[in-house]
C-alpha cells in the first residue's frame, strides 16, 4: 500500500547539515536566487545557536526523479571542481544553511551587507567575556570583524587589530569556526590560557564554562523536513511558495528554468531574446513571462489533444489547458516547438490591435487576451492576416473587452476561446464569449477611468471609427497618437460643469470624454463648448462646417454642444456610444436594463484634467 504522506520529518545535527552542504550532497534547485542576509541578522542566527534557541526548519527535495529534474547548484561559499550530483535539494532554509556554513564551516570570510546595504565581508567571533556574562544581550557576543580583522576609525586610523592568534587570543575572542574544528579549538585553547600569565586560573575558568557553549553548536540539531522524490513538479511549487514566504516570490518561469536548464537550456537567455524583439511594440512590451508560458501551453496540449483523438483513445484525450500544473509539465520540445510561433503570434496580435487604434500597453484593455490571441495566430498563420479573419477576430476580442470576460481567473476561458475561436472561423457555431458577451448600457455611467477595459475600450473605437483631432482635423493614427500626445478628456469642462450643478457621476463619465491632443486640451481649459469651440476654429482655421464634421466623428451632436446643452448632449452620444459598443461586438445590447440615473456611482476616481 502506497504511503499516505508525500515527506519525511527528522532532525539532523548541524554539523552533518554542515557536511553535506561542503560535500555537495545538499545542493540548491537553480530557482532559488543568491545570499542576501545582512550582517545583523547573521549575528543574531548565530546567537540563536550559542543559545539553543530554535531557527526554524529546513525543507529539503529529495532528488532522482526523472519527472521533476532542476539544475543543482553549489551553495554559496562552497568550493569544488567537480561536484557530485546532489542527494537533496534545499527548498526553505537557503538563507539560515547558508549564513552557517559561510561562518561556521567555510574557512572563508562570509559575504554580507552592512546597514546601508552595501556588500561587505565579515569574519565572526564569540566574545568570551560577554558571551558568559548573564547580564548581557547574548547577541552583544556575536561580534563581526572586516576581512582583514582590523578596526578603524573614520580617520582611517587603527583601533583595534585582532589579525593574530595572539591578538585573537588576548582579546578573548573565539573564532567561531573552531567550534567544529577539534584540533584548532584545542590549539586556541591552550594560546587562550597561556595568553596572559597573571590570569591563567581565572581564564582555565571562563573556558570550562564556555565549553558549554561551544558544545551548544555541537550538538545543535536542526527540523528537517524531506519532500520524497516522488513528490510531482506542481506540489513542489506549491510547497515552496507557502514556505518561502520571506523570499523571491517563485512562479512557473522560474521552476521551468531550472528544469531545462538541467538539459543545458537557458530559459531566461531565451526569454530575454524575444523580450527585445517585443520592445519594437509598444503593446508587447507589457508582456509577461507567464502569458508567453500560457500561450506555449495552449498549444502543445491542444497538439497532444488532436494526437490522441487521432489516435482513437478516446477514454485519454487530454484536455486545452494553460492551468499552472499544464505549464509545468511542458517539455523541452514543447517550448522549443511552440515559441517561435508564440513569438509571432503576439507580433500579429499586437498588428491587429493597431488597427483597432489601440496603440500601448497602457491603453490595452486586457493584457491577458493576448494569450489566446497569441495562440489562434499561431495556428492561423498566414491565414490570419486575411480580412475575412481579423473581422472575426476583431468581433471576438471586443466581445471580451465589452463583455468584460477577461478579468480575474481566465484560464478556462483561454482553453475553451481557442478551440472555439478556429472552428467559427472555419464556419462553425459562435464561440462562447460572444455568446456570453453583454454590455449593459448602465456601465456607461461607471465607467471614469483607465483601470475598467471597457473605458479603454471605448477610447479606441472612438479613435478607431475616424476620430479626427479637433485642432487638426486629422485622423488619429498612431503617429498622430505619439506626436500630440493624445488622451481621453473631458467635452464638457469638469470646471464649467460643476459651476453649471451637473453631477460628477454624468461629467466624469467615458460618456463625456474623448480623445483630444494635450494642445487642444490647453485651448479647452475650463470653458463652456460654446467659448472653446471658436477658438479652435480661429486658431486652426477650421470652417464651421469642418468642424461640424470633426465633432460628429466624436459621435458628438454640433448644435447641442454648440448650445452647451449638457443634458441633450450627453443622451444623444450616450446612444451614439451604445451604437458603436453593438457595432464592435456584433450583437445587440439589451437596453430594458435599469435606468442608468439610479445606479449607485458615489465611488469613483477621478482623473487630473489638464489646466489651461
Amino acid at each position: 500500500m502506497p504511503s499516505i504522506t508525500t515527506f519525511d520529518s527528522t532532525k539532523e545535527a548541524l554539523l552533518d547539515l554542515l557536511q553535506s552542504v561542503k560535500s555537495g550532497k545538499t545542493q540548491l534547485p537553480d530557482f532559488q536566487r543568491g545570499w542576501v542576509w545582512d550582517d545583523e541578522r547573521v549575528k543574531g542566527l548565530l546567537a540563536s545557536i550559542a543559545l539553543s534557541y530554535p531557527i526554524g526548519a529546513v525543507m529539503m527535495l529529495q532528488t532522482g526523479n526523472s519527472e521533476v529534474r532542476f539544475k543543482p547548484r553549489l551553495v554559496e561559499g562552497v568550493i569544488a571542481a567537480n561536484p557530485p550530483e546532489p542527494e537533496r535539494l534545499i527548498l526553505d532554509g537557503q538563507q539560515r544553511l547558508t549564513s552557517l556554513f559561510q561562518a561556521l564551516y567555510s574557512g572563508q570570510p562570509v559575504e554580507t551587507r552592512d546597514s546601508r546595504d552595501r556588500t561587505i565581508r565579515r569574519w565572526y567571533y564569540l566574545d568570551i567575556q560577554k558571551v558568559l556574562d548573564p547580564f548581557t544581550d547574548q547577541e552583544e557576543s556575536i561580534i563581526s570583524l572586516p576581512e582583514n580583522r582590523i578596526l578603524k576609525n573614520f580617520r582611517g586610523e587603527v583601533e583595534k587589530d585582532y589579525s593574530t592568534r595572539e591578538r585573537e587570543c588576548e582579546a578573548e575572542l573565539l573564532p567561531l569556526p573552531l567550534v567544529f574544528d577539534n584540533v584548532g579549538l584545542m590549539q586556541w585553547q591552550f594560546q587562550y590560557v597561556q595568553a596572559d600569565p597573571s590570569q591563567t586560573t581565572e581564564r582555565m575558568q571562563r573556558w570550562s564554562h564556555l565549553l558549554e557553549v561551544v558544545q551548544r553548536f555541537q550538538q545543535y540539531q536542526l527540523p528537517v523536513i524531506v519532500l520524497r522524490k516522488e513528490t510531482p513538479k506542481e506540489a513542489v511549487c506549491q510547497v515552496f511558495e507557502k514556505v518561502n514566504t520571506g523570499g523571491v516570490q517563485l512562479n512557473v518561469f522560474e521552476l521551468l528554468t531550472a528544469t531545462y536548464a538541467a538539459d543545458d537550456f537557458n530559459l531566461r537567455e531565451d526569454w530575454a531574446a524575444r523580450m527585445k524583439e517585443f520592445k519594437t511594440s509598444k503593446i508587447l512590451t507589457c508582456i509577461e513571462n507567464t502569458d508567453f508560458l500560457q500561450a506555449v501551453s495552449l498549444l502543445a496540449t491542444r497538439e497532444r489533444r488532436m494526437q490522441a483523438i487521432a489516435s482513437g483513445e478516446q477514454e485519454r484525450v487530454p484536455a486545452i489547458s494553460c492551468k499552472r500544473k499544464d505549464v509545468l509539465r511542458l517539455t523541452l520540445e514543447d517550448y522549443c516547438a511552440w515559441a517561435n510561433p508564440v513569438t509571432e503570434g503576439l507580433k500579429k496580435a499586437a498588428r491587429l490591435l493597431y488597427e483597432q487604434n489601440i496603440f500601448s500597453a497602457r491603453d490595452l484593455p486586457y493584457r491577458t487576451q493576448l494569450v489566446p490571441l497569441a495562440a489562434m495566430f499561431a495556428i492561423l498563420g498566414d491565414y490570419g492576416d486575411t480580412y475575412g479573419v481579423k473581422e472575426k477576430l476583431a468581433q471576438w476580442y471586443w466581445c471580451g473587452v465589452f463583455g468584460e470576460l477577461y478579468g480575474g481567473s481566465i484560464e478556462t476561458r483561454f482553453a475553451k476561446d481557442l478551440p472555439e475561436v478556429l472552428e467559427w472561423i472555419k464556419g462553425g457555431p459562435e464561440p462562447a464569449t460572444i455568446v456570453d458577451a453583454n454590455f449593459a448600457p448602465v456601465r456607461l455611467l461607471s465607467l471614469r477611468t483607465r483601470n475598467s477595459a471597457a473605458y479603454k475600450g471605448i477610447y479606441a473605437l472612438t479613435m478607431r471609427d475616424g476620430g479626427l483631432d479637433f485642432r487638426t482635423g486629422t485622423s488619429i493614427t498612431d503617429q498622430v497618437y505619439f506626436d500630440d500626445n493624445i488622451d481621453i478628456h473631458h467635452i464638457f469642462p469638469r470646471h464649467w460643469c460643476r459651476t453649471a450643478g451637473i453631477e460628477p457621476r454624468y461629467y466624469d463619465s467615458i460618456v463625456n470624454k474623448t480623445a483630444l491632443s494635450a494642445t487642444t486640451n490647453r485651448i479647452v481649459g475650463g470653458k463652456a463648448p460654446s467659448k472653446y469651440l471658436p477658438t479652435i476654429q480661429q486658431k486652426a482655421g477650421v470652417t464651421e462646417e469642418r468642424m461640424d464634421t470633426i465633432l460628429k466623428s466624436h459621435l458628438i451632436e454640433p448644435a447641442l454642444i454648440k448650445a452647451d446643452d449638457f443634458q441633450a448632449f450627453f443622451t444623444a452620444r450616450e446612444n451614439a456610444l451604445l451604437e458603436r459598443i453593438e457595432k464592435a461586438m456584433g450583437k445587440a445590447i439589451a437596453r430594458d436594463k435599469v435606468q442608468a440615473e439610479e445606479e449607485e456611482v458615489d465611488n469613483y476616481e477621478i482623473e487630473e484634467e489638464v489646466a489651461a
